[in-house]
């Protein structure tokens, strides 16, 4: 059988979570590649919510195994959290999840590197959301880092002792206070926990799947212009967020890729620092916010919003080879009498239609504007019982992308999602 993969095209927060949701119920395997606790995928059952940051999502459907891939990075305290969370509302998290060895371990000091190094940034910020990521995957690259399987060895508190010091050394050159003994008894507590889990050979476990005859779906944290090879560097997040990581991420063969969906807002949010060409400043971009609830749910920070930018959307369509485009959050422009849409851009005084090299070039986004349609769209059960104002917005950004929209979402439920033929 195939992977199928689904992605976010934009700066993260895209609903993803809903999405596998909706669509792991087609699926008897559902798999995270890459990221770790900084991605928060909410999804939403009724006057259910539930915020997943490392746990697959498709978690709540009884019959899907969940694989931790071997390219996400795992801290055990909120990996813990997140499972007693699930398990007090009576999900069967050690039945359904499965834990890649290869996976690698964020330590107490990765989170404590992470924050004196933020720190120091000052005004150059990233936008980090602290939560040890950077570190970790700088650790596995530099071949010094801890994985979910070194726990079974019997020097794993002799290892972690030695990368604790390292990151001790490398602490001294910033001028930040901190405790090198923080949360660590905490951290090993949730250790043990962990390896109440099934520990598997995640390549070897995803392509017996495959051989089984099983799907999986495949997905995806951030966002695909966060890519740290093809996002606005180095405003972006350490791992590889776009399709070819799911190969990397779960050890399964670039020809076994099949579908791609690819996730988007009906309007574009970044959390963080970088580049934004559409960012609104006025009325309308606050209007976003609140409707949208756009607040980080890792973070809580408020979201930058902006406008859709087709130039950026057709960018990672690109990079992902998406076959099918997923829009979200369409109904939070129910009630707008005017809808932009960013289809070029002027860079440094010239006209382009591509992503700019130069993360601080000076972007001026050149716009098509829509009637809006001013209606209430939470409430549609069919595609027939759309706006024509709204239809003519997706069938503009179809024909830009050269995609299709195969799946519209207005509104936070499951039932709130119309797949069109």
């Amino acid at each position: 059988m195939k992977v199928d993969v689904v992605l976010g095209l934009q700066w993260g927060d895209e609903g993803k979570g809903k999405i596998v949701d909706v669509l792991a119920n087609n699926y008897p395997v559902v798999a995270r590649f890459q990221g770790g606790p900084n991605a928060g995928h909410s999804l939403h059952f009724g006057e259910m919510s539930f915020v997943l940051h490392s746990v697959p999502s498709g978690v709540f459907r009884k019959d899907a195994i969940n694989i931790i891939g071997n390219g996400v990075v795992l801290d055990p305290i909120i990996f813990r959290e997140e499972c007693e969370k699930l398990e007090a509302i009576g999900v069967p998290v050690r039945e359904r999840v499965v834990i890649a060895k290869k996976a690698h371990l964020i330590l107490p000091t990765h989170r404590i590197l992470d924050a004196a190094s933020e720190a120091a940034k000052g005004k150059s910020k990233i936008g980090s959301t602290l939560k040890g990521i950077g570190p970790t995957y700088m650790d596995k690259t530099g071949r010094n880092g801890l994985r979910v399987g070194d726990t079974l060895s019997d020097n794993f508190v002799e290892r972690y002792q030695t990368l604790k010091n390292k990151h001790i050394g490398l602490l001294k050159q910033y001028d930040f206070e901190y405790d090198p003994d923080q949360n660590e008894k905490e951290w090993m507590d949730a250790i043990e926990y962990m390896k109440s889990f099934n520990l598997v050979d995640g390549e070897y476990f995803a392509n017996k799947k495959l051989k089984e005859g099983s799907r999986i779906l495949a997905e995806g944290a951030q966002g695909s212009m966060l890519d740290v090879d093809f996002g606005s560097y180095p405003f972006v997040t350490s791992s590889s967020t776009t399709c070819s990581g799911a190969c990397i991420g779960l050890g399964v063969a670039p020809c076994t890729i099949d579908k791609v969906y690819g996730i988007f807002k009906a309007y574009c949010t970044r959390v963080g620092s970088g580049p934004f060409p559409t960012e609104l400043f006025d009325e309308d971009g606050e209007k976003l916010r609140q409707l949208g609830h756009e607040f980080g749910a890792t973070t809580g920070r408020p979201r930058r919003t902006g406008w859709l930018d087709l130039v950026a959307l057709k960018y990672a369509v690109m990079l992902n080879g998406v076959t099918s485009l997923i829009m979200m959050k369409s109904d939070i422009l129910d009630s707008f009498d005017t809808i932009k849409v960013a289809t070029g851009y002027m860079v440094n005084g010239q006209e382009c239609d591509t992503v700019p090299y130069d993360t601080y070039a000076e972007v001026t986004p050149i716009y098509k504007e829509f009637k809006g349609w001013n209606k209430d769209l939470s409430k549609a059960k069919d595609e027939r019982e759309l706006p024509f104002e709204f239809m003519n917005y997706v069938r503009f950004i179809e024909k830009e992308v050269g995609v299709p929209v195969s799946i519209i979402s207005l509104g936070p439920d499951r039932d709130q999602t119309i797949v069109r033929e």
